[in-house]
């Protein structure tokens, strides 16, 4: 998996390529997120590409978010469609993470000041 990794400001934003996050890519997926994992780091997962996330999926998010909480750090989500969105409210993971719309939304909640991209 080659994830697309843009650092804007304090805020890493991690666009996930391809249509899905499952068990065939989310060992790849946690390999190479880990390093963005740190102490006090601000994340954004762009979920603008996915289509479908099985449980290894969210597993992976899940753990991914925990392991930055634990560092001092933060991970948000942003640009979910809607089956994905639905998937992550089904198993009540929009009480676990901080859901944007879109990727300005996310980066303004990190404090930084963005225009909307319908404004750019």
């Amino acid at each position: 998996m080659q994830l697309t990794i843009e650092k804007i400001e304090t805020v890493t934003v991690v666009v996930i390529p391809g249509t899905t996050l499952d068990a065939s890519n989310t060992k790849g997926f946690k390999g190479e997120v880990a390093s963005l994992l740190t102490s006090g780091a601000h994340v954004i997962f762009d979920l603008r590409n996915l289509k479908f996330v099985d449980s290894s999926g969210l597993g992976a998010m899940l753990s991914s978010l925990r392991q930055i909480n634990s560092l001092g750090g933060d991970l948000k989500l942003c640009a979910m469609n809607k089956p994905v969105r639905a998937l992550i409210e089904l198993v009540r993971m929009h009480r676990v993470f901080e859901i944007f719309n879109t990727r300005e939304e996310a980066l303004r909640s990190f404090g930084l000041v963005v225009p909307d991209a319908a404004q750019a």
